[in-house]
């Protein structure tokens, strides 16, 4: 009976459990990229026109990119606890709406349903950080390719619950928020007791990569996002004999440790790194400062959260009934952009020591394409915008994050990150159309190419801060890219 006791405390105090149910959270726990299907219905149930529901969709986008409370609460409750918070406001937030759209309740005003629809996403940030926080304690050595399956899984939700929606077949769309409310409910009350910082063993393992190795086959033939690798590093593995190799890879990733408990850190930065390293950075903040205003004002983010948010509008008026397969689709891109650019833009200051925000001009200039096909209505126009708006804006998230940690260290990066985040709604402000029908290009034309221009002023700002930039990165990845090379 002892054993049998211990056996179970073993299996629950397992970090790869842990691990486990956090990525079935995830995978049902991400309702913020299903707004473009479940936008029709409030629309013509609530008889709004594209600029009332724009400014729903903005609120929707404030609600998921405030996320100090869930951060602070994350640190004063235990995790079970920021759980429960974030699970009653999806179910308060998100139920209200569906017995608003079903007329079970009398219509509220704008701004009420602009607080609904944002409490309700607002447990979104709450259900993130408590796997984002349980799993890195847990992984400590590894929080690389946690948070990269983790956020991977979060990119992924909106297509899973789409498509379970699409499986179940509700008679009606308005069906589609009562599950939104009550089917991450459900999974976060099942796993909030499971998903917290384990206590058992969280040491390096030599199994822990074949592990991970299995688990990014799930879901992808190879799920590793460099870029938060970058901003969540591996720890460097000693080579007893070969210290001068030691050395010289401690001076790259220095930056990325000097901000964390030096306790944990001693033995991994060496203090000529530092000290070399804190000089480039005074001088990046010299040479960078207007790279970085224009850096937090970028408009591309927000043009492609545009389209997400209004992707059943769009779609509607170019005469698509079932708006759910695009919103699948784009999706599905964002995870694909999102591993594939973090990849590429690794490959880029790894192997070659350039800038990485040139992947980001790459990306602006593709995006800028989708919106003008967005725009033209072409034949076959809404399966080539969703692509290309996808696959760049699931990129400038992978991108990003690493791009500020390397520009200004993780002391202040919660806060700047968050700034990124807040700049998200921007785009669907340009919505204007008063209309409550309409069909056919001309419905979003103008806000289409409003945006297609933003991406162009946003390659022209980052190319700015690549010109800026090419001498420090040249000095934090130049002795990696000559290694690698040789």
């Amino acid at each position: 009976m002892a054993g049998l006791k211990e056996r179970f405390q073993a299996f629950v105090n397992n970090r790869w459990l842990v691990f486990v149910a956090a990525m079935w959270m995830q995978s049902c726990t991400g309702p913020g990229y299903i707004f473009g299907s479940i936008s029709p219905v409030i629309k013509s149930s609530l008889n709004y026109n594209q600029r009332q529901l724009s400014k729903l969709g903005v609120a929707k986008d404030l609600g998921g990119s405030v996320g100090f409370i869930a951060g602070g609460l994350s640190e004063i409750l235990p995790i079970w606890g920021v759980l429960l918070i974030g699970a009653l406001q999806n179910l308060i937030g998100y139920n209200s709406l569906w017995l608003i759209v079903t007329g079970k309740v009398p219509v509220f005003p704008l701004w009420a349903m602009c607080v609904l629809i944002f409490v309700g996403h607002n447990g979104e940030t709450y259900f993130n950080t408590a796997a984002l926080v349980s799993c890195v304690q847990n992984f400590p050595k590894s929080r690389g390719p946690v948070v990269g399956i983790l956020k991977g899984f979060a990119a992924l939700s909106g297509a899973i619950l789409t498509q379970i929606y699409t499986m179940i077949n509700f008679p009606d769309q308005a069906s589609l928020i009562f599950m939104v409310a009550v089917g991450p409910t459900m999974v976060v009350f099942a796993l909030m007791f499971i998903i917290r910082p384990a206590g058992g063993h969280k040491e390096v393992r030599p199994s822990d990569g074949l592990s991970f190795t299995v688990v990014y086959s799930v879901f992808c033939e190879e799920h590793r996002d460099p870029a938060e690798e970058v901003l969540l590093p591996k720890p460097y593995q000693h080579d007893a004999g070969n210290p001068e190799q030691d050395t010289r890879e401690h001076e790259v990733v220095s930056s990325e440790f000097k901000d964390e408990n030096p306790e944990e850190v001693d033995s991994l930065v060496v203090p000529e790194g530092q000290k070399r390293i804190a000089q480039l950075q005074a001088k990046l903040f010299q040479a960078t400062a207007e790279g970085a205003v224009r850096l937090k004002n970028r408009k591309g983010s927000g043009s492609g959260l545009r389209v997400i948010d209004n992707l059943g509008q769009m779609s509607q008026s170019l005469g698509y009934d079932n708006t759910h397969i695009f919103v699948s689709m784009i999706c599905i891109w964002n995870f694909i952009g999102r591993v594939g650019g973090g990849f590429i833009s690794e490959i880029i200051v790894r192997d070659h020591a350039y800038p990485r925000p040139i992947v980001i001009v790459v990306a602006q200039l593709v995006m800028a394409v989708g919106h003008v096909f967005f725009a033209m209505g072409w034949p076959g126009a809404m399966y080539i915008g969703t692509l290309f708006i996808g696959l760049c804006y699931g990129a400038h998230w992978a991108i990003m994050p690493a791009t500020v940690s390397e520009l200004f260290g993780l002391k202040k990066f919660g806060a700047l990150y968050n700034f990124l985040n807040l700049a998200n709604p921007a785009g669907t402000l340009v919505f204007s159309d008063e209309s409550l029908n309409c069909e056919g290009s001309i419905c979003f034309f103008l806000s289409s190419m409003i945006m297609s221009g933003f991406c162009i002023i946003a390659v022209v700002l980052s190319m700015i801060l690549v010109y800026r930039t090419k001498t420090v990165y040249a000095h934090l990845y130049g002795k990696s890219c000559i290694r690698y090379q040789g």
